[in-house]
């Protein structure tokens, strides 16, 4: 090639960089938005499934969909600010999980956005919605009742200690996940016959000194907290857990996946699965306040037999045949 027509192609190029790097930074749409309150790693097999569900429904991240998700670590201060971030790439649809904090900077950042929320407590009563059944707004979503709960997991821990009578139950009270489920302890207790002592846990880089107050309370097993602070922070509270040698029972898998004797609560994965069907309707036409709010497709009973034979405990043969899984 003589050195004009070099000069002349490089030119050229040089030209169509600018437009290709524009055309790099437009993300390809729709742009959907994902605020989790949980850090990256805690978070991942959610937005895996997530993923796997759009992907199922003709959505491929990268192809003809993009992705801009942030984490909120567990720490519930920072999700006001992440959730305007999002808010201010103007996404196509919004996925927002957690309590009533972020939800309430998106209602009111935008009214014209539609949000698929993944959240502990009862939309309606957040003012989210109209109805359970027909939101009437630009927000849908999923509503985790963890406190509906609370009596079956206790029932379920009596069962795989049997005689057990006193329970402590480790919660963060700032956290609406726990909120929900402390006013719902005494009706629990009372049919069950146990008695329980409440540990507050608002940070859980003091959670060394919470386990001395419940190694001095002679309590017989733990039912600890489904916030985010908590559960991003599990396998710390795991190692505790063990040294205290106390049978506890969670309200996600991952405490059972990470080493906990045993969870039982919604499935976080599906429940992401049902919220890229949420949002795919969206993107095809649906108004949001034309999809009811759903409750999680299920829940799962999940032991770690691993976990009972390093505390020395032996759980009844009936009790392990109740689960949906067993870890061994």
């Amino acid at each position: 090639m003589r050195r004009r027509e070099f000069i002349t192609v490089l030119g050229g190029a040089a030209a169509a960089w600018p437009l290709a790097a524009r055309a790099q930074q437009q993300p390809v749409r729709p742009l959907i938005g994902i605020l989790s309150p949980l850090s990256a790693a805690s978070a991942r097999r959610n937005i895996a499934a997530f993923r796997s569900g759009l992907r199922d429904l003709g959505y491929l991240e990268g192809r003809n969909a993009t992705l801009e998700i942030r984490y909120g670590d567990g720490a519930p201060e920072r999700m006001a600010s992440l959730a305007q971030e999002l808010v201010a790439i103007k996404p196509d649809v919004l996925i927002v999980g957690g309590a009533s904090g972020a939800l309430a900077v998106h209602v009111a950042a935008t009214r014209t956005i539609p949000i698929v929320v993944i959240t502990p407590e009862d939309p309606v009563a957040l003012g989210l919605a109209h109805s359970i059944t027909r939101p009437g707004s630009n927000i849908t979503g999923t509503w985790f009742d963890h406190g509906a709960l609370v009596g079956k997991r206790l029932e379920f821990l009596k069962l795989a200690v049997p005689g057990l009578a006193r329970v402590g139950v480790v919660v963060n009270p700032d956290d609406p996940n726990d909120a929900h489920t402390i006013p719902r302890l005494p009706a629990a207790t009372r049919a069950l016959g146990v008695t329980v002592e409440q540990f507050e846990v608002r940070d859980v880089t003091k959670f060394d000194a919470v386990a001395a107050a419940i190694g001095r309370a002679g309590v017989e097993a733990l039912l600890v907290g489904d916030g985010p602070t908590l559960l991003s922070a599990r396998a710390d509270i795991i190692v505790i857990v063990a040294r205290l040698r106390l049978p506890a029972m969670y309200g996600f898998r991952e405490f059972a996946d990470a080493g906990g004797l045993m969870s039982y609560g919604y499935n976080l994965p599906d429940a992401y699965r049902q919220t890229a069907r949420l949002v795919v309707k969206i993107l095809k036409g649906d108004r949001p306040g034309d999809l009811p709010f759903e409750l999680p497709a299920r829940h799962e009973l999940i032991v770690n037999l691993k976990a009972a034979k390093a505390i020395g405990l032996t759980i009844p043969d009936s009790f392990v045949l109740l689960a949906d899984e067993v870890i061994e």
